[in-house]
């Protein structure tokens, strides 16, 4: 008998829209893969690189920045820089043999919990059609 294999997937979500959207996912009952971990953060500007590696570090086989849509972010110009965080980070898994399709980015806002879930659901089938991520668990 074979194991199906379930991917460990980290969310980053900014309190004021994305998570206020994975609220609207959760009470309007949309189901999306239960293998996502939340972790929300006041800004998707607040996430820095190390926290996404720290992620891959620890046994994450895929992380997803979930931010507001640009020029709608609560603190101006967050969104902005998560957006140049998320590519300098793409560059260094590529450096370090990470595929960057483990990692990914949406802006999703708080009265989109349909796509919350949608976006979920493929972000994991994407992980799952990768596999486990050994070469970041290998470093732990």
């Amino acid at each position: 008998m074979s194991v199906k294999f379930k991917p460990n997937i980290i969310c980053f979500a900014c309190n004021w829209c994305s998570y206020t959207g994975a609220d609207m996912a959760g009470t309007s009952r949309m189901k999306y893969p239960a293998t996502i971990k939340i972790i929300r953060v006041p800004c998707s500007g607040r996430v820095n690189p190390t926290f996404i590696m720290k992620a891959y570090q620890k046994g994450a086989d895929g992380v997803l920045i979930a931010g507001c849509h640009p020029g709608d972010c609560h603190y101006n110009s967050g969104n902005y820089f998560a957006k140049r965080r998320f590519l300098l980070a793409t560059r260094f898994m590529n450096y370090i043999g990470i595929d960057a399709k483990r990692l990914r980015m949406e802006w999703i806002s708080a009265a989109e919990g349909v796509k919350f879930a949608r976006v979920m659901a493929e972000f994991s089938e994407t992980i799952s059609e990768l596999g486990p991520n050994w070469r970041a668990r290998e470093e732990v």
